[in-house]
């Protein structure tokens, strides 16, 4: 029987790992860098005469599988939501995150509500 000279390998080579890793790390803090200062930075001019405009943020009411109802991540009962999407502007976002094992009765009274008050805002959050 012929046997064939075979080299074992004691060692693994760890250089080519290194090099990749070495890649993603700067892709990584390069990336990092554009999404910490914008794509493109600016430096914006002064005015004198300036007006602050008001950021209208967006307003998330929170349907779980209970039913239980939140507003801005705080526990509310249906009439205590109706009285606080009462005093937010018409003009401003509602998103609707509700949960997809709650009852579509808890869904449609928000609905109502939002109706109700006038707010066409509104984005209803799904996953794709």
């Amino acid at each position: 029987m012929l046997r064939k000279n075979r080299k074992r390998f004691d060692e693994i080579n760890v250089i080519p790992f290194i090099d990749i890793m070495l890649v993603l790390l700067v892709m990584v803090l390069t990336t990092a860098t554009f999404i910490k200062q914008g794509v493109i930075p600016v430096e914006l001019p002064e005015a004198k005469t300036t007006t602050k405009e008001d950021v209208k943020k967006e307003v998330t009411v929170y349907v779980n599988a209970k039913g239980e109802m939140f507003f801005e991540k705080e526990k509310v009962e249906l009439k205590a939501l109706e009285e606080k999407l009462s005093k937010i502007p018409k003009e401003q976002t509602v998103v609707l995150r509700s949960d997809k094992e709650s009852r579509f009765q808890d869904f449609v009274s928000v609905m109502d509500i939002l109706k109700r008050l006038g707010h066409e805002q509104l984005y209803i959050v799904t996953k794709e």
